[in-house]
């Protein structure tokens, strides 16, 4: 699957070995050094490997204004920074996965396919096969949410995890068994990425967060769909 991919990092030797790896890997890089370039180059991209750490605009402002105009581009941080809190930051504002340098580029490949199939995935389902539960209307096909008939915009991450749990209603997973199943087997990132995800899934479907109805607490063990019946359909179904 060869793609565009958009490849933000200032260190010159980090940026030509980006470049290297993903041409060697069949992909298509362009490398910016700047944020002030990429908020330039971004919508040509399939995909966008990012630094935090950058002069002037830096990663997060990046990534911030990106998912102000595009809530599907899977978007991957590259950080130095191996403080919980600062991976967290990246990841409430809309950032997909992320990587810390220095990295295992056999690791950095796979996050890149795994977030490319499934967004490929996605785009190339033309039925709309939906759930309804309660408000909330998942388009699993057609790669939308619905709450109260109202477009919600959720990142590639936010939308599979959100499918997932909807596929198994009133059944708890731990944090652990969700990255399994969402962010695959080879995520090594923190448990504490799954919470982020809640936490922002919450924001956006719930009529009240602190007071959810669709995803649960489960306290000891992580989370749960509810149980409240749905309802499928298909559009093209006679």
């Amino acid at each position: 699957m060869s793609c565009p991919i958009l490849c933000v990092e200032d260190d010159p030797d980090i940026g030509r070995l980006l470049t290297s790896i993903l041409v060697q890997a069949g992909h298509q890089p362009t490398w910016v050094s700047t944020g002030e370039e990429a908020l330039h180059r971004w919508q040509n991209a399939s995909l966008v490997v990012l630094d935090l750490m950058l002069p002037g605009i830096d990663g997060l402002a990046v990534c911030r204004d990106i998912r102000t105009h595009d809530a599907t581009i899977p978007i991957i941080m590259l950080t130095a920074l191996a403080g919980t809190r600062d991976v967290v930051v990246g990841l409430e504002i809309g950032a997909d996965d992320y990587i810390t340098k220095p990295f295992d580029t056999d690791i950095l490949l796979a996050r890149i396919q795994a977030l490319l199939r499934r967004r490929k995935a996605m785009e190339a389902r033309t039925s709309s096969t939906l759930m309804k539960i309660k408000a909330l209307e998942i388009d699993i096909d057609g790669y939308s949410v619905k709450f109260d008939g109202n477009m919600i915009q959720l990142t590639t991450r936010e939308f599979a995890l959100l499918v997932f749990f909807a596929r198994h209603p009133g059944k708890g997973f731990s944090r652990s068994e969700l990255l399994d199943a969402v962010w695959g087997p080879e995520f090594d990132g923190f448990d504490h990425t799954v919470n982020t995800h809640i936490n922002r899934l919450r924001s956006k479907i719930e009529p009240d967060p602190a007071q959810p109805e669709y995803i649960l607490t489960v306290w000891g063990t992580g989370y749960r769909f509810t149980d409240a019946p749905a309802s499928a359909s298909d559009e093209n179904a006679p």
